[in-house]
């Protein structure tokens, strides 16, 4: 077995992970209610009339992350399989939810549980394709030059 076929074959749980550490990392660094966040950074360097080359730096970064992330999750997933995986996640925090596991008494926990929901559907997305490849051996079009 060549290095090209063991390397794609070998996404596994820790792959998932990776994707979804990285897609964690993109939605609380953009936003998250603890106020330390870019959306914070950027809106008072604006109300102070700051904004400036580091700002906009900032802000490319993530838009080109947050571009990466959901052009790779709507090309795998589509419509449907964005909205599947969405109610998928949604029952999954309802059901977190009811057993107790997750309190969501404040705006600020709800906050959180969205933002990790948004992460964890962008980490299916990215990930998507490598779970197909596996399932069912089929490379999607994208994926012919690996």
């Amino acid at each position: 077995m060549n290095q090209n076929s063991k390397s794609s074959r070998g996404i596994g749980t820790s792959g998932f992970v990776m994707r979804l550490i990285g897609a964690l990392i993109l939605v609380l660094v953009t936003y998250n209610p603890s106020g330390h966040s870019a959306w914070h950074w950027i809106t008072e360097a604006i109300s102070q009339s700051e904004f400036g080359p580091v700002d906009l730096i900032l802000v490319a970064v993530l838009l080109i992350g947050w571009a990466v992330f959901w052009i790779a999750s709507w090309r795998a997933l589509g419509v449907l399989g964005v909205a599947l995986v969405a109610v998928l996640i949604g029952a999954l925090v309802w059901l977190l939810v009811d057993i107790g596991w997750i309190n969501t008494e404040s705006d600020s926990a709800l906050t959180w549980i969205m933002l990790v929901a948004v992460a964890v559907l962008l980490a299916v997305g990215v990930s998507w394709s490598h779970f197909w490849r596996r399932m069912t051996g089929q490379l999607n079009v994208e994926d012919v030059n690996d």
